[in-house]
């Protein structure tokens, strides 16, 4: 009865997932053109995909602090009602006439023009980054309705729905900025898609925070127990403890991890903040190739992990395919550095297999090394550090594009190594 409830717990989170992603990854394909329309570079990409992560750096602590006594399901509305808000602010950006602020020439940032329009763009961003926690929320409900048996299992299904969205929304941006509408009808079908996800998170998620009054065993300074938990269909905040960012730290190898967590965002963001201004100007593709590329990209993904992440959990250890995982992954940011075709295509395979392994299994060791009480801090301390992570990699990819061009792959490739050779720690912990 209880594996049955959760199963129905799960759907909705997933769907959840799916359409936010779904929202996100539609406007992917053309930003950066949107970006050098407004009189933008690399540099300002990065700084504008930036200001997102720069945002949740100081949101994601405090809102995964609050679905810990809050509940996940009111934070989780709190943040897609930013979303929308974000949203909104970006299509009244580009119905804005042009108008010319200032502008910046200089030999590392290159020149810049920057009109109001990018500036409001700037404020959407910031506004969906404060209350953007919703992804550490949603992992922190998806440890709470999640055994040691099917965790890694239930973060695969969490990344394959992550997966489908980033599949349709490029795919959509492909067709939909084709259109004489440009830019205007992406944006606005993701404005209605974070509009569905409220009604998704108000009508069919159920609170999966446990009403408790817990009563703490420490353990050399660690919190690992929670006596007399009952799951509540309804959840009310009457929690006698309420979680501090200190009490975070003293978790066993928490901070290892956190480190780790830290390194693998800095990796993804030097390349998310370079590829585009790459594909664009050496690759001379359009936003519909680049589209194609993205939805390629998340189909492999789906697949890797869904029936073989399944398999590979039979044979290998979550550490040890967090190592397998990482050595693929770096492996494929050295390919991203040539412009041939065939080096790309095999770079996109390879990146899908490497994270479609590592992610799911480094996301389930977290969250297993979380416990219980913590289990949303804890979520929300990973958040600020991959999103310090991502505020560093996207102003520094789109730095370093401008300066070496696409050899800024091979310190992506870089950082991710460095991961690998750490991961072996966890063979040990």
């Amino acid at each position: 009865m209880i594996s049955r409830e959760k199963r129905n717990q799960l759907f909705p989170l997933l769907l959840v997932n799916f359409i936010g992603t779904l929202g996100f990854s539609i406007v992917l394909p053309f930003l950066i053109f949107l970006v050098v329309r407004f009189g933008g570079n690399a540099v300002v990409y990065g700084l504008l995909a930036a200001t997102y992560p720069a945002f949740q750096l100081i949101g994601a602590p405090v809102l995964g602090r609050w679905s810990d006594i809050y509940g996940r399901k009111k934070v989780l509305v709190l943040s897609n009602v930013g979303t929308s808000i974000g949203w909104v602010l970006f299509l009244f950006a580009l119905i804005l006439p042009f108008e010319a602020t200032f502008s910046i020439n200089s030999a590392y940032l290159g020149t810049i023009v920057i009109v109001f329009p990018l500036l409001v763009l700037f404020l959407a961003r910031a506004i969906d980054g404060i209350t953007g926690g919703n992804i550490s929320v949603a992992n922190a409900y998806l440890s709470d309705i999640s055994s040691d048996q099917n965790r890694s299992k239930n973060f695969g299904k969490m990344a394959i729905s992550s997966n489908l969205g980033f599949i349709l929304g490029p795919a959509l941006a492909g067709i939909l900025a084709g259109t004489i509408y440009g830019a205007i009808l992406p944006v606005l079908a993701a404005l209605l898609l974070s509009f569905i996800t409220l009604i998704v998170i108000g009508f069919l998620l159920r609170e999966s925070k446990i009403r408790s009054d817990p009563v703490l065993v420490s353990e050399e300074g660690t919190i690992r127990k929670v006596f007399a938990q009952e799951c509540k269909d309804c959840y009310v905040p009457v929690s006698t403890v309420k979680p501090r960012m200190r009490d975070v730290f003293k978790l066993k190898h928490i901070s290892f991890l956190l480190v780790l967590y830290f390194l693998i965002f800095l990796g993804f963001n030097l390349y998310y903040a370079s590829f585009p201004t790459h594909a664009a100007n050496d690759l001379k593709w359009s936003i519909t190739q680049l589209g194609i590329f993205y939805a390629v990209l998340s189909g492999i993904m789906v697949f890797v992990q869904g029936p073989v992440l399944r398999k590979a959990l039979k044979k290998f250890s979550e550490e040890k395919l967090v190592i397998i995982g990482s050595i693929i992954l770096g492996t494929n940011f050295v390919l991203f550095v040539s412009n041939n075709i065939i080096s790309v295509c095999g770079a996109v395979i390879l990146f899908a297999l490497g994270n479609g392994l590592m992610w799911p299994s480094f996301m389930s060791i977290l969250s297993r090394r979380a416990g219980t009480v913590l289990q949303g801090a804890v979520q929300g301390i990973a958040g600020s550090f991959g999103g310090m992570a991502s505020i560093i990699g996207l102003i520094a990819g789109g730095l370093l594009y401008n300066l070496i061009g696409g050899a800024t792959f091979l310190v992506s490739a870089a950082v991710i190594f460095s991961v690998f050779i750490m991961s072996f720690r966890l063979l040990k912990t």
